[in-house]
């Protein structure tokens, strides 16, 4: 994939069926490195990039969640007309299960080829709840709240100059949260597996199962025990999960 805002962790791509990762907010495409060498190696796992961060620092992050939302999805709208016919998924983490889901939605939208499925994790699905607040954090609140979270990048909170390098960022997604409100629509016909840690504090388990509200097709919920990046502690079953989730809208289609 020729596009800045992709990256590959693989030594190759494989070639069977791409699996789209998003991030989590202040988090980069390196969060799925380990994910994307736990799956079977024919797989084509690659990792959204979103502008202000590690390669693209130099870049302005987005503070608004449709621009950003209209920015990948024209470029992986571009990917998937250079390599027609390969099945592919999105898989999407706290703040990148919404992108990824909206990202279906706008593709949807326009008539173009659909993900063979969704993995949405860490996230509650969208409805009347709001996330405004996040538009006023600051510095110390969003650093608290990901404190909270916990996850493994704690160790940079520590350290001043990491520090400076990577708020902005955090600060710019938890900004675009805040711009974010559930406008309605028909239900995506993909299928969608949601995924969640038992004792996450931003998501329950009633919560993450709501995603079935949001498609016609099949639906699955994977509960895993651990907290927001339950993920860290369940890499073998998480790629486990998602290898079942695509081989099995593979051979449906």
């Amino acid at each position: 994939m020729s596009s800045t805002w992709f990256r590959r962790f693989t030594t190759a791509a494989g070639n069977g069926p791409r699996l789209v990762c998003f991030p989590h907010a202040g988090g980069s495409a390196t969060a799925y490195t380990h994910l994307a060498r736990t799956l079977p190696a024919d797989f084509d796992v690659v990792s959204v990039q979103y502008p202000g961060r590690q390669d693209r620092y130099r870049e302005a992050p987005f503070t608004a969640l449709d621009p950003l939302i209209e920015a990948v999805a024209g470029e992986l709208a571009e990917e998937l007309a250079a390599d027609p016919g390969r099945p592919y998924a999105l898989f999407g983490h706290s703040m990148g299960a919404l992108i990824a889901f909206e990202t279906a939605r706008l593709l949807a939208g326009r008539g173009l080829p659909g993900p063979q499925r969704l993995f949405l994790s860490g996230r509650d699905a969208p409805g009347p709840r709001t996330s405004a607040h996040y538009q006023d954090y600051d510095d110390a609140q969003v650093l608290a709240e990901v404190r909270r979270l916990g996850g493994t990048d704690q160790a940079m909170l520590d350290n001043p100059e990491i520090l400076e390098m990577v708020l902005p960022a955090l600060l710019a997604d938890y900004r675009a949260l805040g711009t974010y409100s559930w406008r309605g629509g028909e239900p995506l016909t993909v299928p969608v597996t949601a995924l969640t840690g038992d004792s996450d504090p931003m998501v329950t388990v009633r919560e993450a199962g709501a995603w079935r509200e949001h498609t016609s097709g099949e639906f699955a919920l994977k509960v895993f025990s651990g907290g927001h990046f339950y993920l860290n502690e369940h890499l073998g079953q998480v790629a486990a999960a998602v290898t079942e989730g695509l081989l099995a809208g593979t051979v449906a289609s």
